[in-house]
């Protein structure tokens, strides 16, 4: 059952576990396109000048049909995630209000870059770290998982291929679009499930102007809290999991620090299946600040669950016997937020407008200031006549952004995508 974020944070100030972990991370990539991205800022801050307020960003964009979707939301998601953060929030406010500022931010990095009338799309895999507050947002099938100090796995990512995701593809098809495999001369289908048209295999990405707009932009995001024990992060691109499983990924690493391991998960991904795509992957590693310290070699006949444990686990010296011992409470993670649905009204609203830490008549999505009679409530019909709308209406959309929500709803009157031939090239963009 999922914590409230007030009382987990509330725990964390009254048994004075308030001192942040040390973040420490590595990368590796072999190229096969040149369409993978990574994005690493480990000193943001929640109010300028203050460096209490640290906060680390973790991104892997894997792109498709081209790289330029990758390089644009590289270099403008997380502005228009932050952009949709209204300033002078309290820590606890701001972690509250992550998860809709992600939604947002993912939907108007994926509009703007639309606009720009280019066809490449990509997955996005963000993780934003905020003491032992893990926030991890995501489209399309790069994944992240969470190996705590214990050795338990969590998963803070979906999978949107549709050959594994039937939620999704029950909402393409309730929306208008249509999928189904690749045909061939005599009308047998080969290849993974793809939706029509366009044929991407992928059910959500930023981009893809030409496969219509039932591939949404809104993410997947799922809110955790460490103990102070610590946990490892693995983000990695298709090309890693197409070859290792989760566990596997895990072992093969264990007892390395974040950039070895990095790079021990990238060989053994190529080792496993060639390079058939880029293989990209982040380890970040989430330390008490006692602990950051280099990592002991893994036993060559160690496995098992407990992988970690050669970086969290040291024997106590002399001197820190009488210590109080500030980390031996249970290893757990406790989760405070999940949602992955792809309906805005169900993913921006709060139930109270005065209080949802939206600027009042601003667009939710794209935060351009809007007159009380030109507001759109989010919640509100295509069919029905807009009216001049009050504050307790909202949230609200700019017309641009309703038809955007219209649209990714198959909802919109007004929908130009033709249907495209199955039979088209057999090219695999993901």
């Amino acid at each position: 059952m999922a914590v409230p974020l007030a009382v987990l944070l509330k725990r964390e100030h009254t048994s004075e576990r308030i001192e942040k972990p040390d973040v420490l991370y590595g990368q590796a990539s072999q190229s096969k396109k040149g369409e993978d991205f990574t994005f690493f800022k480990t000193e943001c801050q929640r109010v300028p000048g203050d460096g209490s307020t640290t906060f680390s960003v973790f991104a892997l964009f894997d792109g498709h049909n081209g790289s330029e979707a990758a390089i644009y939301a590289k270099e403008n998601l997380l502005n228009n995630v932050l952009g949709a953060m209204p300033s002078d929030l309290s820590r606890d406010d701001w972690l509250g209000a992550l998860p809709r500022a992600l939604v947002a931010g993912f939907v108007k990095t994926d509009k703007d870059f639309q606009n720009l009338a280019h066809s490449s799309g990509t997955t996005v895999t963000m993780v934003i770290i905020d003491g032992w507050v893990v926030t991890a947002a995501s489209v399309g099938d790069s994944r992240c998982i969470l190996e705590s100090a214990e050795g338990s796995m969590y998963h803070l990512s979906a999978d949107h291929r549709l050959d594994v995701n039937e939620k999704e593809v029950e909402r393409i098809t309730a929306s208008g679009g249509e999928v189904g495999r690749l045909n061939i001369v005599g009308g047998a289908e080969i290849g993974p499930l793809r939706c029509w048209p366009g044929g991407l295999c992928l059910s959500r990405s930023i981009g893809d102007l030409d496969v219509g707009q039932f591939i949404v932009p809104v993410p997947y995001v799922k809110q955790v809290k460490l103990s102070n024990a610590g946990g490892r992060l693995i983000i990695a691109s298709d090309g890693v999991w197409d070859a290792l499983t989760f566990d596997s990924a895990l072992k093969c690493c264990h007892g390395l620090p974040a950039d070895s391991a990095a790079n021990q998960i990238v060989k053994e991904a190529v080792q496993v299946r060639g390079l058939r795509d880029d293989t990209t992957c982040i380890v970040v590693d989430i330390l008490p600040k006692e602990k950051a310290v280099p990592a002991p070699a893994p036993h060559p006949k160690k496995h098992g669950m407990g992988v970690l444990k050669n970086i969290f686990h040291r024997k106590p010296s002399a001197k820190s016997i009488n210590v109080k011992r500030e980390y031996s409470e249970p290893d757990v993670v406790e989760e405070i937020f999940e949602n992955g649905s792809a309906a805005l009204a169900h993913r921006l609203d709060t139930g109270n407008a005065v209080q949802n830490m939206f600027k009042i008549y601003a667009c939710a999505v794209c935060q351009v200031e809007i007159k009380p009679q030109e507001a759109i409530s989010l919640h509100s019909c295509p069919s029905q006549p807009r009216k001049v709308v009050s504050p307790w209406d909202g949230p609200f959309l700019c017309h641009s952004c309703q038809q955007k929500k219209e649209a990714m709803e198959g909802t919109s009157c007004s929908q130009d995508f033709s249907s495209s031939s199955k039979s088209a090239s057999s090219d695999s963009w993901e």
